[in-house]
């Protein structure tokens, strides 16, 4: 006797499950290696630039 549980061509409830585990995993794997690649990225000059400006106003204004 064969188990008739699940429609004919549908995966068993299980196999759904797993399946969407490792797509979650693949799209977290991705995401991590995108994050890794921004964060490695270099500051732009005109960046530093603005930031460097900030602190210098920033200490200004707390020294006196």
């Amino acid at each position: 006797m064969t188990d008739n549980s699940n429609p004919p061509g549908k995966a068993p409830k299980g196999a759904g499950l797993e399946e969407a585990r490792l797509r979650q995993q693949a799209i977290g794997v991705k995401l991590r290696h995108m994050f890794d690649e921004v964060v490695n990225e270099p500051v732009p000059d005109e960046f530093l630039e603005i930031l460097r400006r900030a602190d210098k106003r920033s200490a200004g204004e707390g020294g006196a």
